[in-house]
């Protein structure tokens, strides 16, 4: 039970818990149905209000109020006659989730991210309490190798568009024609359009908003509306060792270098507009270069790793977090001046809250009176502790701060 706002409820499946939440436990289970119907209730609140009306009812006012057992024991073997239901969530943002577009709260979002391959926690046999990990459920089949998806087609791979009604035809079976297709389109906001419009134009921004800008699937144009677009699985670009590094330079040179031969071949046919096209896909080319080699601003910096371990070029960790791994792709910019990605998501890197415990200057620098200016800042007199996030440092700095580290190990 919270014991703010209004105070909503849930299932207890003893996990940790903050200060502002509180457990009711009942000491006979077969109680807990009539306990559920009647703390979910808004008579409850009324009740608890009249124990205790500050802002925060304590959690002993949560066990002051009357309880009629054998009232809510009827008015749960109504409504729950065959127990209290399963763990279940049809939000993709929540971790019961099972990763299936029919019957989910943003199914086209759903089937984006099962075509780049991404899956629920379930999905990859995660469990929990009454709720049990997933099989498969056949849209693993239709999901991208590599987790690159161009919008147009690119290095022999069809439309995004055409894909993604591949897969929401297998997930939706017989219930899928033209007029489903224009239910989702309409939920998600883009009725009376197709769903290229919709990828192109709509998703990225839409997945931003519901994922709270820590976007999983990344969409990265050239700046024009039809130049060179495509969708990223975040986590295929962040894996560990070679492959993330390898992802990105797939999208910099085979999908992208594809594009750029195409949209030659039909400059050199005269067709309008291709110079543009030409022009935009090269100079994102090499903004994604710059990522690449992780030269300031296009360098990742983590906060909580010492110097010697910060990365050097495009060598992400995914257990950073979106925010921390999506900084170098803000930094860079298309031809035009806007960002690379086909909306920015509203993410900042200043400095978060509380204090640092001491650490060694030469591993942790920022921790010392950084001036929120200096590039590889290396340290003041003292220490101060600010959580600092936006520092950069070259890749000449990392490497000296890993071969002393080297050194110190011999």
């Amino acid at each position: 039970m919270s014991q703010m706002s209004d105070m909503p409820v849930a299932l207890y499946y003893g996990e940790p818990f903050d200060s502002n939440a509180s457990p009711i436990v009942s000491k006979n289970p077969s109680d807990i149905p009539a306990l559920w119907e009647y703390c979910a209730s808004p008579g409850y609140r009324i009740e608890v209000r009249k124990v205790d009306q500050s802002l925060k009812p304590t959690n002993t006012s949560l066990v002051q109020v009357p309880f009629d057992l054998e009232h809510w024991q009827k008015e749960a073997a109504q409504r729950y006659p065959d127990g209290l239901p399963k763990p279940f969530s049809s939000d993709p943002t929540q971790w019961l989730f099972s990763g299936h577009p029919r019957g989910s709260d943003q199914p086209l979002h759903v089937a984006v991210a099962r075509l780049l391959g991404y899956q629920w926690p379930r999905q990859t046999g995660s469990n929990h309490s009454d709720c049990a990990g997933l099989s498969a459920d056949g849209l693993e089949k239709l999901a991208d190798d590599d987790g690159i998806v161009p919008i147009s087609s690119a290095k022999g791979e069809g439309p995004a568009a055409e894909r993604l009604r591949e897969l929401l035809a297998r997930a939706y079976g017989k219930e899928w024609n033209a007029a489903r297709q224009e239910t989702l389109l309409a939920q998600a906001d883009y009725s009376d359009a197709s769903l290229d419009d919709w990828l192109r134009n709509g998703f990225f921004e839409q997945h931003c908003t519901l994922f709270n800008n820590r976007p999983f699937v990344w969409h990265v144009w050239d700046g024009l509306g039809e130049g060179f677009h495509a969708l990223i699985n975040y986590h295929s670009l962040a894996s560990s060792g070679a492959k993330g590094r390898q992802t990105l330079e797939k999208l910099t040179f085979s999908y992208l270098g594809d594009w750029i031969t195409r949209q030659k071949a039909e400059q050199k046919a005269g067709n309008e507009g291709a110079d543009a096209k030409i022009a935009a896909a090269l100079y994102l080319q090499d903004q994604l270069k710059l990522i690449l080699e992780g030269e300031p601003p296009y360098d990742l910096f983590v906060r909580w790793k010492p110097l010697h371990e910060q990365a050097i070029g495009w060598q992400p960790d995914v257990n950073d977090g979106v925010r921390m791994n999506i900084r170098p792709f803000m930094m860079a910019k298309t031809l035009y001046g806007k960002s690379i990605f086909r909306k920015t998501p509203k993410i900042k890197w200043d400095k978060d809250r509380g204090k640092e415990p001491e650490r060694p200057k030469k591993d942790f620098p920022w921790f010392w009176g950084w001036d929120e200016k200096s590039k590889d800042f290396m340290g003041g007199r003292a220490f101060d502790g600010n959580r600092w996030n936006d520092l950069h440092y070259s890749c000449d700095v990392k490497q000296d701060a890993r071969t002393r580290q080297k050194e110190k190990k011999r």
